[in-house]
């Protein structure tokens, strides 16, 4: 009899994580529809626009997104590896405010960024105008400035913008480095600088590497900045062929092959590493004693950390509360604006509830079904994250078109009530195509919090009678309470900044804050955009100061509290299980005796 109830059990706990397995097959089913569509989509061919878009669009297009690419790229790993660096290996006055400080550039989008600077650095800004008025110059056109409305003032904004991705990784990997490491090489008559590039840089590459990766793609699915400061990107030119030329197949194939120069990244930095093995050192392993800079060398330290904050955060947002607060005194806060923080809290808080249940789902049937299939289930459903928002605008029309028509067809033959379309058209479809590009945030969130407990616990659950889905309500749900509040955050305010697939899938006379940002600036009156776009840095300061203060604790590691920037999920997904510094497996198997109490 005993045998049998253990039998039963078995196959009962089999059978659940089946059908759990299943549930998450068809998460990652709906996540990958969009692409299959968007391969769908342009095979249907777009005519005689091709030709026109070989000739005489992407030889621009192209040189712009490679120019951008490699700017932004070399930009970034500069500014945050070395930030990273400096705070990680040296002390001076008012490092620890720098810590947390050196973030606040993600709470300001790229769009933001430019919409910002387009206004400070107009001729008859505060820029020039107050450079004028010191050298004495009336007219605005005897002024020499560089023009921010070029290729090169775009990569600084970007780089500006998008660093703190790099600095975030590679600083948690630059503190748990071993102190024995740098003591060694000290030992050896190493100096700081060649210490940091023979052994503490190669050991940083796969955090630099996802850092970079992170911020290259922030870069291209970018509309606005691009648009604003005249970058004829792959992501300009799809909202273009598909909006003002009406010609969807031919936006399909730029998506196309926008998504493989993403894809292409990826695989070019994996072939540049494949003969490279990275190893995370011991957990409690002793840190370096930072160098205390004094005199000089402080102030030197103390300049370099304050020129990416400063024009990184500290002046556009200073433009955006003075112009908020100029328009609020002039004309109020209209009831559009309010109107339209309505609307994006609304559609964001549901996109977060989906996309956390939907990312619960996936990461726990990974958990259950252990094994290839397991490991595979949450990249998966991650693939979304790496699909800029344009490209998935376009793939989602005929999956929800299929939808819509398979649901009215269903309800006029039950009932025989025409219901007409549900999803496209509606803020449904921008729940959708918030949950599928940000799944991966929650699923990176709720898969650290998830191996933090211990398979004892379900061990322990499931000799207690208990199913895995009442092991997940009673045990797992508690447990993992802080990683899902820290992945709500984050998807929330995401879901808020998004631009690209918020303009393009958007139903008729439905604002959000991002949207009306973008028409402000588009008509070029910057300051009735400025509280929306005020809105929106306050909205992103708060989960960019729960992840400055979580990310100096490096034992809880900072890619199970960031989901969205360095999750384990998406490095797996970019780089390969290699990429967050994770020991390779062994050549043999190695067998393990668990203490049993």
């Amino acid at each position: 009899m005993q045998w049998f109830r253990a039998a039963s059990q078995r196959y009962l706990d089999d059978a659940s994580a089946a059908g759990w397995l299943a549930a998450a097959a068809v998460v990652a089913l709906l996540v990958a529809a969009p692409i299959l569509s968007l391969i769908m989509i342009a095979a249907q061919g777009s005519g005689d626009l091709w030709p026109h878009l070989v000739a005489h669009v992407f030889p621009r297009t192209l040189r712009d997104t490679v120019l951008l690419l490699a700017g932004v790229g070399a930009m970034v790993m500069t500014i945050g590896t070395g930030l990273a660096w400096l705070l990680t290996a040296y002390d001076f006055p008012g490092r620890r405010i720098f810590d947390w400080a050196l973030l606040l550039p993600l709470a300001i989008p790229t769009y933001i960024m430019a919409f910002a600077y387009l206004d400070i650095l107009h001729p008859i800004g505060p820029v020039q105008s107050g450079l004028r008025a010191l050298f004495g110059i009336t007219n605005p056109r005897d002024l020499w400035f560089p023009e921010v409305r070029s290729l090169g003032g775009c990569i600084l904004l970007f780089g500006f913008v998008l660093y703190p991705y790099v600095f975030l990784s590679t600083r948690a990997m630059f503190l748990m480095q071993a102190a024995s490491l740098i003591e060694v090489s000290r030992t050896l008559g190493a100096s700081r600088a060649r210490v940091f590039f023979a052994v503490a840089l190669p050991l940083a590459r796969p955090a630099i590497a996802v850092g970079t990766s992170l911020a290259l793609m922030e870069a291209l699915n970018d509309i606005g900045a691009s648009e604003f400061l005249g970058v004829q990107t792959l992501s300009v030119s799809i909202y273009v062929t598909w909006i003002n030329r009406s010609n969807l197949p031919g936006a399909a194939q730029i998506a196309i092959l926008l998504l493989a120069i993403v894809l292409g990244l990826i695989a070019i930095e994996r072939w540049a590493r494949r003969h490279q093995r990275f190893v995370s050192p011991a957990q409690r392993a002793r840190r370096a004693a930072p160098q205390k800079l004094e005199g000089a060398r402080a102030w030197v330290a103390i300049a370099i950390c304050s020129v990416p904050l400063l024009f990184g955060f500290l002046l556009p947002a200073l433009y955006l509360l003075v112009q908020a607060v100029k328009r609020a005194r002039f004309a109020g806060i209209s009831s559009e604006i309010l109107r339209e923080i309505v609307n994006t809290v609304v559609v964001a808080g549901v996109a977060t509830v989906v996309a956390l249940t939907l990312g619960l789902i996936v990461t726990y049937a990974g958990r259950l079904a252990r094994g290839p299939i397991g490991q595979a289930i949450v990249p998966a459903a991650s693939i979304g994250y790496a699909v800029p928002g344009t490209v998935l605008a376009i793939g989602l029309l005929t999956p929800l078109a299929a939808i819509d028509n398979a649901f009215a067809g269903l309800i006029e033959t039950v009932f025989g009530v025409q219901v007409g379309l549900i999803l496209t058209g509606t803020g449904m479809v921008l729940i959708y195509a918030y949950t599928a590009r940000f799944l991966a945030i929650s699923a990176g969130g709720i898969e650290a919090g998830f191996g933090k407990i211990s398979p004892s616990l379900d061990q322990a659950a499931r000799t207690l009678g208990h199913s895995p889905g009442a092991t997940l309500i009673k045990v797992h749900l508690p447990l993992i309470r802080p990683a899902l509040g820290a992945a709500a955050l984050l998807v929330f305010v995401d879901c808020m900044k998004e631009l690209p697939a918020t303009l393009l899938l958007r139903p008729l006379n439905f604002e959000t804050l991002a949207t009306h940002l973008y028409g402000e600036a588009a008509r070029g009156t910057y300051e009735d955009g400025s509280i929306a776009a005020l809105c929106i840095v306050l909205f992103g300061m708060v989960p960019v100061i729960m992840l400055a203060r979580l990310s100096r604790r490096p034992a809880l590691g900072f890619d199970q509290i960031s989901g969205r920037a360095t999750s384990d999920a998406m490095a797996d997904l970019l780089l390969g299980p290699d990429a967050a510094g994770q020991p390779e497996p062994e050549p043999e198997p190695v067998t393990t005796v668990e203490a049993r109490t």
